[in-house]
């Protein structure tokens, strides 16, 4: 099986959040997808690990936005490099807050919705929620949403591993891995000061291929 074939698929860019027990999370998918018409649905896709799961599966809804092409990669690092564990990702930056009590980024965004979870389905590493909307909002008509192909291609973006994406790289390669976002540094050196493109960490981050 070529693992390549998956990356002719396309995709989106999302930031799903939920709210409960006083704690706001939220992070970055690729999987959110229009799944009915009337009544609306969408099927979102989380890796098991991730604490915005939990906070869905106990607050039992989410909110779901589009990013666009505008979209600061900092706001895609914060959602999509780090745990709501230990972090509140929604702490100082513009935000709104959907009827069912989620909250959402304002900036960098399309559109919006505000969902209530009527199923999930357990696929081994992650799980379908689908959620029935109640909200829908067109944040920015003028900016085209943030493809997953041009997120990678005009924002040198990387993949998360606990995305459902995620490809581990059976290739070698020459050069230095960030033990954090997986970037790799092609050079066969890394200088003391170097700092990840993508998720701001230090050399100290990195291991040797």
């Amino acid at each position: 099986m070529d693992p390549k074939a998956f990356f002719k698929l396309n995709y989106g860019v999302y930031i799903v959040s939920s709210s409960a027990d006083g704690k706001d999370g939220g992070c970055v998918i690729n999987t959110m997808a229009q799944v009915t018409s009337s009544p609306a649905r969408l099927s979102i896709a989380l890796n098991k690990n991730n604490y915005t799961l939990k906070l869905i599966e106990t607050s039992g809804t989410f909110s779901g936005v589009v990013l666009s092409e505008d979209v600061e990669m900092e706001q895609i690092k914060r959602f999509g490099f780090q745990s709501g564990k230990n972090v509140d990702k929604y702490d100082g930056i513009p935000q709104g807050r959907d009827s069912l009590s989620n909250p959402y980024p304002i900036e960098g965004v399309c559109a919006r919705f505000a969902c209530r979870v009527i199923s999930t389905l357990d696929v081994g590493t992650h799980v379908i929620v689908i959620g029935e909307v109640v909200e829908a909002e067109v944040m920015d008509s003028a900016s085209p949403s943030l493809t997953y192909a041009n997120y990678h291609v005009k924002k040198n973006g990387t993949t998360p591993p606990n995305a459902p994406s995620y490809q581990e790289n059976t290739e070698k390669a020459a050069g230095y891995r960030c033990t954090v976002c997986g970037y790799i540094l092609e050079s066969d050196t890394l200088p003391d000061d170097f700092i990840c493109p993508v998720c701001g960490k230090d050399a100290s981050y990195f291991v040797k291929l």
